[in-house]
């Protein structure tokens, strides 16, 4: 008896614990159900969270975003993006009870939030079975979206996110990317105007060779082609001429010592009072005669090149034509044995550390090419570049090819520049101001867009772009960027290749 009383508390106590693991099962599985069936409900001004799409939807019937009001029984709205052959724009089907709705059964607005742009409002008209937004759905499609639905008197709110052509890049990845980040703004657009020409040989810097002495050849020193020193032997002629003047100068010189020495002694002689004065003025009248003879050969004998001191020995005849500036060759006409007359054309020499270029300037280009203006250079054939600058434009076009010529004068004291050289001149044909301009390195190409990636953050996304005038190195935005937005330029590519890794899709 005593032991049933002992059991009696014992089993209470049992009882009381199974009652309670009962109603904490009870409790977890009504949890549990509640939390499970959450997502099929719609959502009330909760917040997006960026980069991630909401789990409140199941792909619909025309392949969109199914969001309903309860599993079945309740309001449906189906969102999709039709863009096949037009611009992409929003359109919506409505149901209830999985059944189609007539687009007019409901009023419904879109509020998009983009990275680094205000916030969109889409409204809707009815079309067909849909509704279609007054707006354009802008290239990318990454957003936030919060919908709007007002049926039967009641509003209902539904958000999700969508993330595309967006990756995310901290400063300290960028750091060792290469990437530059610049912003977009205005800008001076100078488009380039490209036309073809040639190098030739600069006119006032050619020079024609001639003996200006008769004579025969005797050797020939230099040759077509070669590049030569002012002064250096050309030709050696025997010329009777020069062993003429030559012999007349040394007779002029041996009258003037004979002529000096008479003057000195009749100088003496009259000082002396031993002769008369009569006899020192004829002496001194034949000296300044004998000086002007030798002035008179000497200065015959330089014109032509030669120095009169050269005169006293060896052979008279011996004529050496040297060349009057430093050059190339470039025409020769003279041969050994050859019997040359003294203004006889022998070499034709030109200064090539200057050279032009001859620009073909069609008639279009005539009111941009300018005296004056500056231009670059380069080698079609060689990756030889210069400036230089226009100093001649002929005045008339030509009668076969209605071109005009442009002379460019470019310095080659290195000799990269050969005549003959066929080249491409570029100039600024303008100076375009512009609101909105990137670099040319900013830009890639993804998909069928041509785009930039803006920088918002820390994120990188991809912004396609309408563009405009160009200069090769600025490019002028119409659409896409505005002025004060931040873009990758440099090595943007590697955002592009970051963004594969990704596996970022074109979710519409």
């Amino acid at each position: 008896m005593n032991n049933r009383k002992r059991l009696f508390p014992i089993i209470a106590v049992i009882a009381i614990g199974i009652a309670f693991g009962g109603l904490i099962l009870s409790s977890d599985k009504t949890s549990q159900s509640i939390s499970g069936d959450s997502a099929a409900y719609p959502t009330h001004e909760a917040p997006a969270v960026e980069g991630k799409a909401s789990s409140n939807y199941r792909e619909g019937p025309k392949g969109g975003k199914l969001f309903t009001e309860g599993e079945t029984d309740g309001f449906g709205l189906e969102v999709t993006i039709f863009e096949a052959n037009v611009p992409p724009r929003f359109r919506l089907y409505l149901y209830e009870k999985s059944k189609p709705l007539p687009p007019t059964a409901a009023r419904v607005t879109m509020t998009l939030s983009r990275l680094g742009a205000p916030a969109q409002v889409f409204k809707f008209t009815p079309e067909a079975d849909y509704l279609v937004s007054d707006q354009i759905v802008e290239e990318p499609h990454s957003f936030d979206a919060v919908i709007t639905v007002q049926w039967k008197g009641k509003t209902i709110h539904w958000e999700y996110s969508q993330v595309e052509a967006r990756v995310e890049m901290p400063d300290e990845m960028l750091k060792g990317s290469g990437i530059e980040i610049r912003t977009a703004g205005p800008a001076i657009i100078k488009p380039m105007l490209k036309l073809p020409g040639e190098i030739i040989f600069n006119e006032h810097t050619i020079v024609q060779v001639v003996p200006r002495l008769p004579g025969i050849v005797t050797a020939v020193k230099r040759h077509h082609g070669q590049q030569v020193q002012k002064g250096e032997i050309l030709v050696v002629i025997e010329s009777q001429m020069l062993a003429e003047l030559r012999s007349q100068y040394r007779v002029a010189r041996k009258r003037l010592a004979l002529a000096q020495t008479t003057y000195k002694r009749e100088r003496q002689l009259w000082e002396e009072k031993i002769s008369a004065k009569q006899d020192y003025l004829v002496a001194q009248e034949l000296l300044n005669e004998a000086e002007i003879a030798v002035d008179l050969a000497a200065v015959k004998l330089q014109s032509l090149g030669v120095q009169p001191e050269a005169a006293s020995s060896g052979n008279l005849a011996r004529y050496e034509v040297r060349t009057p500036i430093s050059g190339l060759i470039i025409d020769k006409a003279v041969a050994l044995g050859q019997t040359l007359k003294e203004d006889e054309h022998i070499f034709v020499i030109a200064d090539v550390s200057t050279v032009w270029a001859g620009i073909t300037v069609y008639p279009k280009d005539l009111d941009v090419v300018k005296v004056g203006q500056k231009a670059t250079i380069r080698a079609t054939a060689s990756d030889v570049e210069g400036e230089g600058v226009v100093i001649y434009i002929t005045t008339l076009i030509g009668g076969q090819t209605r071109t005009a010529t442009a002379r460019l004068a470019l310095q080659n004291r290195e000799g990269k520049w050969r005549p003959g050289m066929f080249v491409t001149a570029e100039m600024v044909a303008a100076e375009i101001p512009v609101p909105v301009a990137v670099s040319a390195d900013a830009l890639q190409t993804l998909g069928d867009w041509t785009v930039a990636f803006g920088r918002y953050g820390e994120y990188f996304e991809a912004r396609p772009l309408e563009l405009g005038r160009s200069d090769g190195k600025t490019i002028e935005v119409l659409h896409g960027l505005e002025a004060g937005e931040q873009y990758a330029a440099g090595n943007s590519f590697a955002i592009k290749a970051e963004l594969g890794k990704s596996g970022a899709t074109h979710e519409h």
